[in-house]
């Protein structure tokens, strides 16, 4: 059973934060493989949900070959900018009812049109046809999430956006995923949210001091039902600090079975999306309880600083310039 599969067999069909990858792959014309899907018999590009332990090119390849039989060697995580999905646009209702907010990653890759050909599918029954199309001459499709995946095709074609069907408002922002823990127990669970790097007019990095730990971290925190990685890292940036950002740019991608962590709860599977601050403005204020301490750290002092986990490592040694990460 999948991971979701094991999470509806407690949680039931009521909204889940989903992570998952599409699939974008073109023909050497521009056009796009699009599968007809056998849920609701509209069509969609490749993907699905990611298993714990995977990463999403890990999940990509995995998707493509599970729904079309192909490979694709030059498959790859779009962007940042053009990769990144979240917020409540992705809101989707199945037809048995199952409802979930997605979050994750583009990837794009290509292969030449005879290819398909020598298509497979697996017999689970989710891919009924494959077909390439033309970005200007799409079917009916599935969802908000593959409206957007052919806009940012269509975008770098220089086509016209296509409108997003209706999506419900954000839902109260509630502990999500505490409840869902306390639901399901101690199994891996996914664990989407944003960290945000922060510089003083000096090139200091604002690290915080984690109550329970005693330990330095970037402010951030873990996303909400219907929350876009950017609007995380806004919130937890005022919550922890007090400070607004007037812009937050997404500089790293920090996902893997290298950032698994545990508490008391259990394991998470960290997908964090790093931002970089500017434009900051306000007065740094901590909250009571979760946050002890502040203190902004030269570059050439960090490497002293007790810093909670290898999330945070490689956070700050992207603020440094020294790790090779997602672009």
């Amino acid at each position: 059973m999948s991971y979701l599969g094991e999470l509806r067999a407690v949680w039931g069909s009521a909204p889940l934060i989903s992570v998952g990858v599409s699939v974008l792959i073109q023909d050497e014309t521009g056009r796009i493989l699009l599968q007809r899907r056998g849920d609701d018999g509209l069509w969609g590009v490749v993907g699905g949900g990611l298993e714990p332990g995977e990463s999403f090119l890990e999940a990509a390849h995995r998707e493509l070959l599970e729904e079309t039989g192909l490979s694709c060697p030059d498959l790859a995580p779009l962007p940042l900018a053009e990769g990144l999905v979240s917020g409540p646009e992705f809101y989707h209702r199945y037809p048995n009812g199952h409802e979930i907010y997605l979050v994750g990653m583009r990837t794009h890759g290509s292969l030449p049109a005879a290819a398909l050909a020598h298509a497979a599918p697996d017999d689970s029954g989710e891919t009924l046809e494959l077909r390439w199309f033309g970005l200007n001459d799409l079917p009916p499709l599935s969802s908000n999430i593959n409206r957007v995946n052919m806009n940012v095709l269509r975008l770098r074609a220089g086509l016209p956006a296509l409108p997003l069907l209706p999506f419900p408002a954000t839902p109260s922002h509630d502990d999500h995923l505490a409840r869902l823990r306390a639901a399901v127990g101690p199994r891996p669970l996914f664990a989407p949210g944003a960290s945000v790097l922060v510089d003083d007019n000096q090139g200091r990095l604002l690290l915080l001091r984690h109550a329970r730990t005693g330990q330095w971290v970037l402010p951030g925190g873990k996303l909400h039902p219907g929350e876009s990685f950017e609007a995380c890292a806004r919130r937890e940036l005022h919550e922890e600090t007090g400070l607004w950002a007037e812009r937050l740019t997404p500089t790293a991608l920090l996902q893997g079975p290298e950032f698994r962590y545990e508490d008391a709860s259990g394991p998470w599977d960290s997908v964090g999306v790093l931002y970089r601050a500017q434009g900051v403005t306000g007065k740094l204020t901590l909250p009571e309880g979760e946050i002890t301490g502040a203190r902004w750290w030269a570059a050439g002092e960090v490497d002293g600083a007790d810093l909670l986990g290898l999330y945070t490592r490689r956070a700050v040694e992207t603020w440094r310039g020294r790790a090779s990460l997602v672009p």
